[in-house]
């Protein structure tokens, strides 16, 4: 292509290969011409690659409980333990798709109905009942009002900000937030304890700014505060309301994850007082651009999931 007469910009779209390496085969050939381009391209690495019973055997460890005192394999221990450089443990898990020290957790249900439960909270979510509102609620609570022992350093080009590791505990506060499955707005309120007490307050505060001629639709987990007898006399005298109780289904207001990650997580509150008023200004900029909660997740995957959990525990213990 060069004794044609093209440029290097035509030869790397034909060849695929990058300007660096169009301009040194260039080089070479006028150096050397063909046979300096033989003998570089059969050149040997200045490194000889790690013998397969190696690579196997790093693989095998991996995959196995450390000796020492230890949950997993670090990269030094596997150094070690087999006799060869780091950067070739780095390679091998990297081509083997292997990474020791990470871990996901998971939680299968053991409940027979699961199911039955999980087509029948979905159903509300994605097929809600006419003329009726659907809520998911559920409880944050001994949410800490931490402020730092010193002031840190803001975040400028080149240096992250920076922030005490000690901190001052001045309180803790339970928030109970009700997502709107129609329209994706939150109900809220910030309470000192987490008891029936709290939890009846809270729902009479979404009974005052429900319209009244609706039926409400409300998903609960299965904690004990949501049985009370007198949470249940309370649901007693607003027929309206429904309670869905469910343990081990997955609740939209626990999706909106963006209050801890975005707000309560690098925050620096004073005082009590000081956190429920950032938490709240939080949830008015939310409601200030709400949108539905659109589900995706089809139940029968989720179900086949939880099957394939549950065989593959039982194979190995």
């Amino acid at each position: 292509m060069s004794d044609e007469g093209l440029g290097t910009v035509a030869i790397m779209e034909a060849t695929a290969k990058s300007k660096t390496c169009v301009w040194r085969w260039q080089e070479r050939f006028m150096a050397e011409g063909v046979v300096g381009l033989l003998r570089d391209k059969s050149r040997p690495p200045g490194t000889a690659p790690l013998e397969v019973d190696l690579v196997d055997q790093v693989v095998a460890l991996t995959l196995e409980t450390p000796r020492q005192e230890a949950t997993h394999w670090t990269v030094r221990a596997m150094a070690k333990a087999v006799g060869i450089a780091a950067s070739s443990v780095v390679k091998i898990w990297h081509e083997h798709g292997l990474a020791p020290h990470r871990w996901r957790s998971f939680k299968l249900s053991n409940d027979k109905a699961f199911a039955e439960k999980l087509h029948a909270v979905v159903g509300l979510y994605v097929s809600p009942p006419a003329h009726a509102i659907v809520l998911s609620v559920d409880e944050k609570s001994q949410i800490q009002a931490l402020d730092r022992t010193q002031p840190g350093l803001p975040l400028k080009k080149g240096r992250g900000g920076t922030m005490t590791h000690d901190y001052k505990r001045h309180g803790t506060t339970t928030l109970f937030a009700a997502l709107n499955v129609l329209d994706g707005s939150v109900i809220s309120r910030n309470m000192q304890r987490h008891r029936h007490q709290e939890f009846i307050r809270f729902l009479n505060a979404i009974e005052a700014q429900l319209p009244k001629d609706k039926a409400v639709h409300v998903i609960l987990d299965n904690y004990a505060t949501h049985k009370q007898p007198k949470v249940r006399a309370w649901l007693a005298r607003h027929p309206r309301w429904t309670f869905h109780v469910r343990s081990d289904i997955v609740f939209l207001v626990e999706r909106r994850r963006g209050l801890t990650r975005r707000r309560l997580k690098n925050g620096v509150f004073h005082s009590v007082v000081d956190l429920q008023a950032a938490i709240n200004r939080f949830i008015k900029e939310h409601n200030e651009e709400t949108k539905p909660f659109i589900w995706k997740a089809d139940p029968d995957n989720i179900i086949a999931a939880v099957r394939r959990g549950h065989q593959v525990l039982e194979s190995m213990h």
